[in-house]
């Protein structure tokens, strides 16, 4: 079957990876400069501190640099680096910190699903910041899951528990999510949003997120 030729950006990558390779102090930089400032913001959303997630930033380039002759396909080289972010970030501070997993759930098992105009009036920002709200297990989970494509066995090495707990966790963290939806349509009831023209957090919110950030839909329901 014959190989599908590079498109031109990822040929452009390979290049610059394979100088990176030989060590070129400018390639290194460059690719540096390429994927710091995306990486960075997805270290934050794993790292207990900002001073944790530019140490992680650090020390996941680092292990990049190393690693480089394990990753020849250019087209896989995103993900590749993506991952060895969240690892490292997920690892920064534990000696610090002991992560509180809970494995109970809520009193909230039948909670009625928000209505779709509800979720349609989020923004960015307000989804951001009500997954921020979350317990730290629930929200890890509900990340590593449905924005990352992590499977629960996955989570579960990353974060040292089993497989059943991550399950548990991502329920909660569903449940809890939809209980923060209906109260922020509450709130937005009682505090309406700026009319159309004067400036909202949509624009600014939504340029921090990556790419692969879903809808609360699929936070929610997927």
């Amino acid at each position: 079957m014959p190989v599908s030729p590079l498109s031109s950006a990822d040929a452009a990558l390979a290049d610059l990876l394979a100088r990176c390779r030989r060590h070129e102090p400018a390639a290194q930089q460059a690719l540096y400069e390429r994927f710091a400032g995306p990486m960075f913001l997805l270290a934050q959303r794993y790292a207990p501190t900002l001073a944790d997630a530019e140490d992680a930033l650090q020390d996941a380039f680092v292990t990049i640099f190393s690693h480089l002759h394990e990753q020849a396909v250019a087209g896989a080289f995103a993900g590749w680096v993506r991952r060895i972010v969240i690892r490292t970030a997920l690892n920064a501070g534990r000696s610090r910190r002991v992560r509180r997993v809970e494995f109970e759930l809520d009193d909230a098992h039948h909670v009625p699903t928000p209505d779709a105009s509800v979720i349609e009036q989020l923004t960015f920002g307000e989804v951001q910041a009500l997954i921020d709200r979350l317990p730290e297990g629930c929200r890890l989970v509900l990340l590593l899951y449905t924005i990352e494509g992590y499977s629960h066995a996955e989570i579960a090495a990353l974060l040292g528990v089993g497989e059943s707990a991550s399950k548990a966790q991502l329920t909660r963290a569903r449940q809890r999510l939809t209980l923060l939806v209906q109260q922020a349509s509450r709130e937005r009831a009682v505090h309406p949003p700026a009319p159309a023209g004067q400036p909202t957090a949509r624009a600014d919110a939504s340029a921090s997120l990556s790419p692969h950030f879903h809808p609360i839909t699929a936070l929610l329901f997927q």
